[in-house]
């Protein structure tokens, strides 16, 4: 049950930055330094000098490749459904950086995001400040350091009972490790990140792994159940001396089209509960694997009528997400072959006549696994149009619509009429808007953000 401590003050002063100073900081990608190896102590030590903020609260920690962010929105969800004042850290943002950040369902306002950067900035000045004095190397503070301790203050000056954390990236040295949380989960695990994580299944998986530890509630999403991953899960259980809970769920009724009801149900220790909520197929592993997991760190069964309301309401931003509906745009943030057939078998439950479906908008990291987004995607829509986010690992639109050229001919299919391409994402979203082309964009959580933001602004 949650821990309630006293009111935390940061314990020294903290110069304000403005917000717009505190958005450059943390989108400063060039502060990211590859010699500066993996050094979770950094954000240990800002969070010392910080005195600890993440102690004022429990710390609920989601790891995976697919599905983590969804299954971390649905967890705060149900327990803010459950009574309790739940924080909610998740990245990236589709639009603006406070998005990483949610109180009790709603968004951080720009000064707390502005104060919590602050103060984040600080600290790490003070400890770079005292290493330098000692004859020590000054850590390289990265922008996710920068952002996850600045969740923490904030998170903490709010006195939230419960924080949801997901990982950025791996497990091992993530910033959200810095932390101990007293619960964890793990949902699908896939190949991406493949130049920092590992080129396996196996490598991946005990990266993430490592967020497992003696005394910690463990939760094992579906995804982690393929041989190669639940070998290196069960090892490391074992080495720890913790009995996992695995995740299981029951399709119960299917929707017939976008928005409709699906139903589905999940056996705990304690129950088996039933939700029906407006979520593509995809979802009800992830909301199960959310469900495990809260009701194990509460210790007791959920309301069932919180529960329902809480997930039915609870938004999945970028995922099966429509953000316009004349001419339709529906956005997806899948961003590895394995999250992207998620979404098609979610498009084939809908309708599975591939000429009926409009325009695919793709973009794609160059290091993803990108030749496999290209066979997932290329052969569920009937045509193409090609562009690059603003990320600097956007992958060259030149290249993209190389490798859709080649999977287009090697189904058989001639690429012209079937495929355009565009420098950028305002580019395409003005030529196609004009043309009155229905679209689906994916392959990338940053064309999912681009384009809701182009859209929504």
């Amino acid at each position: 049950m949650p821990k309630r401590t006293d009111a935390y003050a940061v314990p020294f002063e903290v110069p304000e930055l403005s917000f717009d100073e505190a958005v450059s900081l943390a989108a400063d990608t060039g502060r990211i330094s590859g010699d500066a190896g993996p050094l979770l102590e950094t954000v240990v030590d800002m969070l010392d000098e910080l005195g600890r903020p993440d102690e004022h609260y429990d710390c609920l920690q989601i790891a995976g490749t697919n599905g983590k962010t969804s299954t971390t929105r649905f967890a705060a969800a149900i327990l803010a459904g459950e009574g309790l004042r739940t924080a909610l850290y998740t990245s990236p943002q589709l639009v603006r950086y406070p998005e990483r950040m949610e109180i009790d369902g709603r968004v951080i306002s720009d000064a707390a995001f502005a104060h919590g950067v602050s103060a984040a900035v600080e600290a790490g000045r003070r400890i770079n400040a005292a290493r330098t004095a000692a004859g020590q190397r000054a850590y390289t503070i990265t922008p996710f350091d920068l952002l996850t301790v600045a969740a923490y203050v904030v998170f903490a000056e709010a006195r939230v009972d419960v924080a949801v954390l997901e990982v950025g990236m791996g497990g091992r040295w993530d910033a959200t490790s810095a932390a101990d949380p007293v619960a964890v989960a793990i949902t699908g695990i896939g190949l991406d990140h493949m130049r920092i994580l590992g080129d396996t299944l196996g490598e991946i998986a005990a990266e993430k792994a490592a967020v497992i530890k003696p005394g910690r509630i463990v939760v094992l999403g579906e995804g982690t159940h393929e041989p190669e991953v639940q070998r290196v899960m069960d090892e490391r259980c074992e080495a720890c001396g913790v009995t996992p809970l695995v995740v299981t769920h029951e399709v119960r009724e299917l929707p017939r089209h976008v928005g409709d009801m699906l139903a589905f149900a999940t056996a705990t220790r304690r129950t088996t509960y039933e939700v029906r909520f407006p979520k593509p197929s995809y979802q009800p592993q992830n909301a199960a694997c959310a469900i495990h997991l809260v009701e194990a760190y509460l210790g007791r069964q959920l309301s069932p009528a919180s529960l329902q309301l809480s997930l039915e309401t609870c938004p999945t931003p970028g995922r099966f997400d429509i953000v316009r509906r004349r001419p339709l745009v529906l956005i997806d943030a899948c961003h590895n072959p394995q999250s992207c057939e998620n979404f098609v078998s979610a498009l084939d439950e809908v309708d599975e006549d591939v000429s009926k479906r409009p325009l695919l908008l793709i973009a794609a990291l160059s290091d993803k696994d990108v030749s496999g987004i290209v066979r997932t995607l290329v052969p569920a829509f009937p045509r193409f149009a090609v562009t690059a986010t603003a990320s600097d690992r956007a992958l060259a639109p030149g290249e993209l619509a190389q490798l859709v050229a080649e999977e287009l001919e090697r189904e058989g299919r001639a690429p012209d009429g079937l495929l355009s391409v565009y420098d950028t994402v305002a580019d395409a979203l003005d030529a196609l808007t004009e043309a009155g082309e229905p679209l689906v964009a994916a392959g990338t959580i940053t064309l999912a953000g681009e384009v809701a933001g182009l859209l929504r602004s």
